[in-house]
């Protein structure tokens, strides 16, 4: 007898598949209803046990899956405790490797669900975009069949997914992405965005609820104010140095940290196809 929950059909079990006694004729101390034995022979009208036993097809159903309980954690000891844990981390980094996760995206998977909440908005979005990027290389890879291309509008703040025939060149489907007027704008996270809509699939309500940043990075876009007029300005920082900063193409050299709004964070290229 076992908690674990069975997942079971009705049918002849097969040689070599396990069945779940739920209808015995007579229950004996070896067999009984909630009984777990392997078929290892199938007859016309039943199934001989690996307990050399002889079921009747209609005392049993066949498993086709199972659920273990969650143990009760506080009545488990310290040592079953970290064997526990060991087993579950194992377990899930084992998975993400088969599913195409990145290490880092299952670390801040983990530190999410373990309600991680003293990181500041900036490595919040940090982690985010890091894991968009990993969103999209793994549907990528898992849809190797369809060329994908995306089309960047940094001006208009959106990110246009098509899934293409490889063969024909015909658009199978589209996705966009829109950037909210006063949002930061990611391309990463428009990408993720954008072909998580062309599959057809949710969109994590974490990329459409993204910290904004909060530093001010070499290849952010940023709007500013000028020192002796209300003018304002969109540049691209080329270079940090002592607070101060170098923007690519601009007509001043460095300019003070005053209310710069970083508009644009991707630091990427325009468009790419995969």
């Amino acid at each position: 007898m076992t908690d674990t929950k069975y997942k079971t059909e009705k049918r002849k079990a097969e040689v070599g598949e396990r069945i779940l006694i739920t209808n015995a004729d007579y229950e004996l101390s070896d067999y009984q209803n909630g009984g777990v034995f392997t078929v290892t022979n199938s007859g016309t009208t039943g199934v001989e046990l690996d307990c050399r036993m002889i079921s009747q097809h209609h005392e049993y159903e066949v498993i086709i899956g199972e659920h273990t309980p969650t143990p009760n954690l506080n009545e488990m000891d310290y040592d079953e405790l970290v064997a526990l844990s060991e087993a579950v981390m194992k377990a899930l980094r084992t998975r993400s490797y088969k599913l195409g996760y990145d290490q880092g995206r299952l670390d801040a998977e983990i530190e999410t669900a373990q309600g991680t909440t003293d990181k500041s908005d900036q490595q919040k979005r940090d982690e985010i975009v890091s894991k968009s990027k990993s969103d999209v290389a793994f549907f990528i890879i898992k849809f190797l069949k369809y060329k994908n291309e995306f089309i960047i509008n940094s001006k208009k703040r959106t990110v246009v997914a098509l899934r293409k025939s490889s063969e024909s060149g015909r658009v199978i489907s589209k996705g966009i992405a829109k950037c909210a007027p006063n949002d930061c704008f990611n391309e990463h996270i428009g990408k993720a965005i954008a072909l998580r809509r062309a599959l057809g699939l949710e969109v994590p309500s974490e990329y459409l609820n993204v910290p904004q940043p909060t530093d001010v990075r070499v290849g952010d876009v940023v709007k500013g104010r000028t020192a002796f007029s209300m003018d304002t300005y969109e540049e691209t920082v080329e270079k940090i140095e002592d607070g101060k900063y170098k923007y690519i193409g601009g007509d001043f050299d460095y300019t003070e940290d005053a209310d710069l709004v970083i508009i644009d964070d991707s630091r990427a290229d325009e468009g790419s196809e995969y």
